[in-house]
């Protein structure tokens, strides 16, 4: 049974499924002359109250962007403790998402991780793969430009084999070759920390996705902010390319 909603929202109209740019986290601790590190902590503790939100409000899926392939740039030190605060939160919250029916996917190129966090990985999937609840995608090591590139690569495999013509090529067909592949497409996307742009994230599922950037850091985002969001996504009039 799901959770009573705030007034102010309706549960027909509620999104099926929310993604999140987590921006903010290095700026949320330079400002509090904390490490970067400190940061992606409290991130982390703002996504847990959110998945438990979306799971409690019968939200069906979320999807966040935790690792682009981008971030590989960023100094080692930082890169590393990423790695390993993944790792330790997937050992550390399993058990409790599983109890709670959270059904946990990641996306992306994954085998370019560490073996350790590959295996934490299979672990959560395999663990949850039958769970009632809210589809929980975690897009690690994800850039949506490679995520296009290898659906192509692996059509025009399919066609140069014979096993598929040109004329066979459509949308369907295409998303079934993505990462997403048997997920729904986002409803909303909620970017935090004001910057204006979807930073190759979900480039062909957010085609027709409801966009809502607020100037908070990831951090700071709490259940207000994510209830004036819903509220915001409400007053939409979805048309997708139609009057």
């Amino acid at each position: 049974m799901t959770a009573s909603l705030p007034s102010n929202l309706d549960r027909d109209r509620l999104p099926h499924h929310v993604a999140v740019i987590m921006d903010g986290n290095g700026r949320w601790a330079q400002r509090r002359s904390l490490p970067r590190i400190m940061g992606h902590r409290r991130g982390v503790d703002t996504l847990k109250k959110l998945l438990r939100t979306c799971n409690d409000w019968g939200i069906g899926a979320l999807t966040a962007y935790a690792f682009s392939t981008e971030n590989w740039g960023r100094p080692h030190t930082e890169v590393d403790f990423l790695m390993t605060l993944f790792e330790r939160v997937l050992r550390q919250e399993l058990a409790e998402m599983d109890a709670e029916g959270v059904r946990i996917q990641f996306v992306g190129h994954l085998e370019s991780l560490p073996v350790s966090l590959q295996t934490e990985i299979d672990r959560a999937v395999q663990q949850t793969r039958d769970n009632p609840g809210i589809r929980f995608t975690v897009a690690t090591n994800y850039g949506g430009r490679q995520e296009i590139v290898q659906a192509c690569q692996a059509i025009a495999t399919q066609v140069q084999l014979g096993k598929l013509a040109p004329e066979d090529i459509d949308e369907n067909l295409f998303s079934r070759h993505l990462y997403t592949a048997g997920s729904t497409d986002p409803d909303l996307l909620i970017r935090t920390s004001g910057e204006m742009r979807i930073s190759n994230f979900l480039l062909w599922q957010l085609a027709y996705a409801e966009l809502y950037v607020t100037d908070t850091l990831w951090p700071d985002f709490d259940l207000a902010e994510f209830q004036q969001a819903l509220s915001d996504y409400q007053q939409r009039h979805r048309r997708f390319g139609k009057l």
